[in-house]
């Protein structure tokens, strides 16, 4: 059974039927869709927070969809989006993927492939929302470091041993073992393998 609870789709297309064919299937499949007529109708209440993804036109009237993909990559939304393209823009969609788009569906297509799609892009949303939970959590933990065990970390990061780390802050091998001892409980590592993993992941992401 998905987890699509928490989910939401949103559908952006001017053609009435078409969106509310899109709908209509996907509520089938127990997700939760909302569907806009135009990309400005939907950036007026659009928040980017939990999982979701976006199915959008690329052509439509007003805002175009590439347009709105370009203003929330500017936005720093990070939701996929599934472009809906004719024949004719196959080539501009394929160019949106390069740039971050998740997929794209060319019409007419069929209702699997939609479905596969969308499961898909959440799979990514839920991907990021997790990885995001975690970053969140090791800066959290980081803060709650004092600045010695700040300073012990950044050396065990560095793959410095205890004497090293001794002898580079001018205190005893003893008190190094204490420092870090503390670090590792209050950053929850299993081992120092976790404990590097962790930190480089997050601030490669942006963290502290």
């Amino acid at each position: 059974m998905k987890n699509n609870e928490a989910a939401i789709i949103h559908i952006v297309d001017d053609d009435e039927a078409f969106r509310d064919s899109l709908l209509w299937l996907l509520e089938s499949h127990d997700y939760r869709v909302v569907g806009h007529d135009s990309a400005e109708a939907f950036l007026e209440g659009f928040v980017s927070d939990g999982t979701g993804c976006l199915v959008l036109d690329i052509r439509i009237p007003g805002m175009s969809g590439l347009e709105l993909f370009e203003e929330l990559c500017a936005r720093g939304s990070d939701w996929p989006v599934i472009f809906i393209t004719g024949h004719g823009d196959v080539p501009m969609a394929v160019q949106a993927v390069k740039r971050g788009a998740h997929d794209f569906l060319e019409k007419p297509f069929n209702q699997q492939s939609l479905l596969d799609a969308v499961e898909s892009a959440l799979a990514t949303s839920r991907s990021r929302r997790a990885s995001e939970a975690a970053r969140v959590a090791i800066e959290d933990r980081l803060a709650s470091l004092t600045s010695r065990e700040r300073e012990v970390l950044d050396k065990v990061i560095e793959g410095k041993m205890n004497k090293v780390i001794a002898d580079e802050l001018g205190i005893s091998i003893k008190t190094v073992e204490a420092h870090r001892g503390k670090m590792m409980d209050k950053m929850g590592a299993r081992s120092i393998a976790d404990l590097v993993q962790s930190v480089v992941a997050c601030r490669r992401q942006g963290g502290s």
